[in-house]
C-alpha cells in the first residue's frame, strides 16, 4: 500500500540555517540576551503557564500571513451566504470556497491547515516538556491535550485522514506518515478523557479565565468527536454530562449571545477571545505591522460594505468590506419557521433596513442577495472609538455555545433510541426562541433537530460540516456546486503534498 508522508518545512529551514550560521563569521555566533533555550524553558509554574496561554494565542491566527479564517473557510462552502466582497477578484481564496471552484492551493485552507498544526505544536511542548510536579502543572498539561485534540478534530473532520504529531520529531523524522481518521479519533478521545480528569469546571476559573477550556469543555468536545463517528450512546453519555454539570445554561435572550456583555458568559462553553485595546494601525499601515491577533479584522471584512449600507437611526451595526451576504434561502427559513427573535439578530432584508431608517443604495453589487447579516456584524459598540475603529474589533469566535451542546445531545439521544430526551434537548433550544415545543417523533423528529441546528447556529461555521456529516451536502448544496466524493474532505494543501510527498484526498 502507498503511504503518503508529510515534509515539516520549517523545521527542516531551521536546520539549514543553523548550518549556513556555523559557517559563518564568529560575529554571527552570539547569544540572545532575554531569550531561552527549549533546555531552559518549561521548568517552572510561570514558565507552564505561559506556554499553555501560547496554545490559545493560535486560535487567533486567522490574519496571520494571510487572509485564512477557519471561520470563513467552513462557512463559504454552506448554503448560508455568499462570498461578496468587492468583486470576484477580491479575495479569492475565499471566492472560490463559496463557489467550489478553490483547490489544494487555496490560501484559507491551507492557512486552516497550518493554524491547526501551529497549535498542535505548542500543545505538544507543554505535554511533553513541563514536569507535571504538582497539581497545578498537571491542570495545564490537560489544557495542552484538550487544546491538542481540538486542533486534530478541526483537521479530521475539514481533511480526513491526517498526519498524527505527539511530539516534536527528530530530523530524521521530518517525514511524518498520514493516518486514518479513526487512529487520529482514537488519539482526540484519549486526550480528552484524560483532560476531563484533571481540568477544573468552568466556575472554578477566575472572570479573567473564562476563555480557557474546562472539564465542560472537553466533554462536549468528546460528546462531539463521537457524534461525528455516529457513536450515539458514547456522545450522549458525554453531552449529558455538560448538561448535568448545571455549569451552563442558555441566556434568557438569543441576542445576549452576540453582545460583548454576553461573551463568555453562561451559555459558553469555549470562545476565542479579541480584545479592541491592542490591534490595528492605520498609521503604521497594518498589513506591514506583524499582523496582530489580539483584535478580530475578520469582523471588519465582514461588514455590510460601506457606500452601499447605511445604518438606521440608533443601529450600531455600521459599514465594513462587504463580506459573507445572508442568502435568500437562509432567510426564508426563519420566516417559514415563523422565528422571529432569531432572525433578527442573524439577518435583514433590505426593506427591513429602510423600514428602519437605514439604505442600501448600491446596485449590482457583487454577490449581494438583498440580506445583511447581522450575527458576527460591525457593532460600533464592540471596536475602539479610541484607536482605529474600524479595524480594531473585540468580537469573540463562539466555537460551542450550551446550545450547540443541547442540540448534538438532542441528536445523539434521537439516535440512541431515546427520543423523549432528544425532545427535552430540543425544546429547550425552542422555549429561548420564543417558539412553540414540538411532539414530533420518527423522522419528522429529526428534520426538527435538522432545522433547528440551521437556525439557532446559522453563520456559527457548523451547517456546512453538519450537511457532509449527514450526507445532505450533495442535495443541500449540488446546485451550488458541491461533488459527492470530492468535496466532503477539503484537499490537502499542495505545498505539503508536492514537498512532503504527501498523498491527497480523492478526486482532488
Amino acid at each position: 500500500m502507498k503511504k503518503n508522508y508529510i515534509k515539516i518545512w520549517a523545521m527542516g529551514m531551521l536546520s539549514a540555517l543553523t548550518v549556513l550560521a556555523s559557517c559563518s563569521d564568529d560575529y554571527l555566533d552570539k547569544e540572545i540576551y532575554g531569550r531561552k533555550s527549549t533546555e531552559e524553558f518549561y521548568k517552572t509554574d510561570q514558565d507552564a503557564f505561559r506556554a499553555t496561554i501560547a496554545v490559545y494565542d493560535i486560535l487567533q491566527y486567522h490574519y496571520n500571513t494571510g487572509w485564512s479564517s477557519n471561520y470563513l473557510v467552513k462557512t463559504l462552502p454552506s448554503d448560508e451566504g455568499t462570498a461578496g466582497g468587492g468583486g470576484s477578484g477580491d479575495q479569492p481564496q475565499y471566492q472560490n470556497l463559496d463557489d467550489y471552484t478553490y483547490d489544494s492551493q487555496n490560501g484559507g485552507v491551507l492557512g486552516t491547515w497550518r493554524m491547526a498544526y501551529f497549535g498542535i505544536f505548542r500543545a505538544n511542548k507543554v505535554i511533553n516538556l513541563v514536569e507535571p510536579e504538582n497539581d497545578f502543572r498537571k491542570a495545564l498539561i490537560a489544557e495542552a491535550k484538550a487544546l491538542r485534540a481540538y486542533n486534530y478534530f478541526e483537521l479530521v473532520s475539514m481533511f480526513g485522514d491526517v498526519p498524527l504529531l505527539l511530539a516534536e520529531p527528530d530530523q530524521s523524522e521530518y517525514e511524518q506518515e498520514r493516518v486514518a481518521s479513526n487512529i487520529v479519533y482514537d488519539q482526540i478521545e484519549k486526550d480528552l478523557r484524560e483532560a476531563i480528569e484533571l481540568l477544573p469546571l468552568k466556575s472554578e476559573y477566575s472572570a479573567a479565565d473564562q476563555f480557557r477550556v474546562s472539564k465542560g469543555t472537553a466533554q462536549a468536545l468528546l460528546g462531539k468527536a463521537y457524534l461525528y463517528q455516529q457513536q450515539w450512546d458514547s456522545a450522549a453519555y458525554f453531552l449529558d454530562a455538560v448538561i448535568a454539570s448545571n455549569e451552563y445554561d442558555l441566556h434568557d435572550n438569543y441576542a445576549d449571545n452576540w453582545t460583548e456583555a454576553g461573551e463568555l458568559g453562561k451559555e459558553s462553553v469555549f470562545e476565542v477571545q479579541f480584545v479592541s485595546s491592542v490591534g490595528y494601525d492605520w498609521g503604521n499601515f497594518p498589513w506591514d505591522n506583524g499582523r496582530l491577533q489580539e483584535s478580530n479584522i475578520h469582523i471588519q471584512l465582514m461588514g455590510p460594505r460601506g457606500g452601499f449600507y447605511e445604518p438606521a437611526p440608533g443601529d450600531s451595526l455600521i459599514a465594513g468590506w462587504g463580506f459573507l451576504y445572508p442568502s435568500e434561502e437562509l432567510y426564508d427559513a426563519f420566516v417559514n419557521a415563523g422565528d422571529s427573535a432569531r432572525k433578527v439578530n442573524t439577518l435583514m432584508s433590505e426593506a427591513e433596513l429602510v423600514a428602519a431608517g437605514g439604505a442600501w443604495t448600491g446596485e449590482n453589487v457583487w454577490d449581494y442577495n438583498g440580506f445583511i447579516r447581522r450575527k458576527y456584524g460591525t457593532y460600533s459598540t464592540q471596536t475602539n472609538p479610541d484607536a482605529v475603529a474600524d479595524l480594531n474589533y473585540a468580537t469573540n469566535w463562539r466555537l460551542m455555545r450550551y446550545a450547540d451542546v443541547l442540540l448534538m445531545a438532542a441528536e445523539a439521544f434521537y439516535n440512541a433510541g431515546n427520543e423523549g430526551r432528544a425532545l427535552t434537548e430540543l425544546n429547550k433550544v425552542r422555549d429561548r426562541a420564543g417558539l412553540d415545543d414540538i411532539a414530533a417523533s420518527g423522522t419528522a423528529l429529526f428534520e426538527a433537530i435538522v432545522t433547528e441546528r440551521q437556525l439557532e447556529l446559522a453563520f456559527e461555521g457548523f451547517r456546512f460540516l453538519d450537511l457532509v456529516r449527514w450526507g445532505r451536502a450533495s442535495q443541500e448544496l449540488g446546485d451550488l456546486g458541491f461533488v459527492e466524493g470530492k468535496h466532503n474532505l477539503f484537499p490537502i494543501p499542495f505545498d505539503d503534498v508536492v514537498r512532503g510527498n504527501l498523498g491527497q484526498n480523492d478526486k482532488w
